[in-house]
């Protein structure tokens, strides 16, 4: 469950800012893995620290034993029994205790029984693992001898061997767990930084700062982090540039309408124009209005593309009749300007399931822009190749050439951004206002298609509209329901 107080808006506390930075994890995570480490190191250093201590103290008690053995081999009954009473006062000063066996006398009564019948079989006793004798744990080392005597050699186990070991330890282990806090200290610190320069470098991207650049540097994930961060700032500015020419553009082209309505309106005012010249007047705040009417139609259109409420009526067409319509309406346009317009219909029919209105725009944006920059005595060319409708039979392809002045193949990377020409070749050429060709790329990929700009054979442009024969979603080109 979310923080209340986070949830409502209300500025995390500074303890939580702490404790939740990479820093403060990072160090958290080292030491819990430091002090893992140290109770591991611990949990198995003592056990074997202690058998290693168990292993000197057998070995010792092993080499006594067999230095007894020598000494009392060269005695012989009463005198052996009396050198091994010494050699027992002796040890007990050290802490091992012998104890003599007699022969026909009873064992002492100390003696687990199975150690008793090995001396009594002749076979030497060395415990490797501690016995008890009187509820304490011992080591023995007995040897018996060929008259039937035999001694045996008890010392008792050192108690607090594990707090022995761990005295020697504690030192070693103190040391390895401050050198992981701060080798953890400096991960952090390390892993830390280049997050640190990116957060700060997208406050500035969000303050309007372009010029910001995040260093580069390893490891690999923080080079692409940096990378990444980098690629989208130019990315920001380019886009950014573009949209303030796009905007200079817009403004410039609502401009130029509307001074045109504002004068008219204030000659009629001002009473300047004549009775004669208002139905010319008319026409012309009529055209104008027309003009305004059509750019704001063609940004909304625009700003529409990506909605999910976009709508699309699919039916089925002729794409004959859809480019003979088309024609017939804009070749008294193209003959006005002294350009010629023909139409290459398929000669059988071509059907399509498309929304015919959408398209019809697409084809009015080519034919519109073709129209302002095709001199006089120049041809558009409107068609669907014959060799496009025969090779493939799920797509089609409408066409487009003109005899313009075509576009350089810089052009032709960013023709279908908004405004990317229109800020390029004003002053040059007829430009309209920088939206048209995108709008066309946006409709042509919503009917399901894809629109492509090239050379024509001609030297002028070539726009090739290529269209599914079957979207697919009923009702969204796009596949989108």
């Amino acid at each position: 469950m979310a923080d209340p107080g986070h949830a409502a808006g209300q500025p995390r506390s500074t303890g939580h800012r702490l404790t939740g930075t990479l820093t403060a994890r990072t160090v958290g995570v080292a030491c819990a893995v430091a002090v893992l480490s140290v109770l591991v190191t611990a949990a198995v250093a003592i056990p074997l620290g202690v058998r290693g201590t168990e292993r000197g103290a057998r070995a010792a008690l092993a080499a006594r034993a067999d230095l007894v053995e020598v000494v009392l081999a060269d005695a012989a009954g009463t005198d052996r029994a009396a050198l091994a009473g010494r050699l027992a006062a002796k040890f007990d000063g050290q802490g091992v205790e012998l104890l003599y066996v007699d022969r026909g006398a009873a064992a002492p009564p100390r003696l687990p029984a199975a150690v008793v019948r090995r001396l009594a079989a002749g076979e030497p006793v060395s415990q490797r693992r501690p016995v008890r004798v009187d509820g304490q744990p011992v080591l023995l080392e007995g040897r018996p001898f060929a008259d039937g005597t035999a001694f045996v050699l008890v010392q008792p186990l050192r108690a607090g061997a594990g707090r022995l070991v761990w005295s020697n330890l504690w030192l070693a282990l103190a040391a390895g767990l401050a050198a992981g806090l701060i080798a953890g200290v400096l991960l952090a610190a390390r892993l830390s930084r280049p997050i640190r320069a990116a957060a700060d470098a997208a406050v500035r991207l969000r303050a309007g700062d372009r010029t910001v650049r995040v260093p580069v540097e390893p490891p690999v994930e923080a080079e692409q982090l940096a990378h990444a961060l980098n690629d989208l700032t130019a990315a920001l500015a380019v886009s950014e540039a573009r949209q303030r020419d796009f905007l200079l553009s817009i403004s410039h082209e609502l401009r130029t309408p509307l001074t045109t309505l504002r004068g008219y309106a204030e000659a009629i005012a001002d009473g300047v124009v004549d009775v004669d010249d208002a139905a010319q007047t008319g026409r012309i705040m009529l055209g104008e209005a027309h003009r305004l009417d059509r750019l704001v139609s063609d940004l909304l259109a625009l700003a529409r593309l990506e909605a999910s409420d976009f709508a699309l009526e699919l039916t089925e067409v002729d794409l004959g009749t859809v480019l003979t319509d088309a024609v017939d309406a804009w070749r008294p346009r193209f003959t006005g300007n002294g350009v010629t317009l023909t139409a290459s219909p398929p000669t059988t029919p071509v059907l399509v399931r498309t929304d015919p209105g959408r398209l019809r725009q697409v084809l009015d944006i080519l034919l519109d822009n073709a129209l302002r920059v095709v001199p006089a005595g120049g041809t558009v060319r409107l068609g669907v190749p014959p060799v496009t409708v025969a090779a493939d039979p799920h797509t089609v392809a409408i066409q487009v050439h003109d005899d313009g002045p075509g576009f350089t193949d810089d052009d032709l990377a960013v023709i279908f951004e908004r405004g990317a020409l229109q800020h390029r070749y004003r002053g040059e050429r007829s430009v309209g206002s920088g939206i048209g060709l995108a709008l066309a790329a946006g409709l042509t990929r919503r009917l399901g298609g894809q629109i492509i700009a090239g050379h024509s054979p001609g030297g002028g442009a070539a726009f090739t509209v290529r269209l599914p024969r079957r979207p697919t979603a009923p009702g969204r080109a796009d596949g989108l329901t």
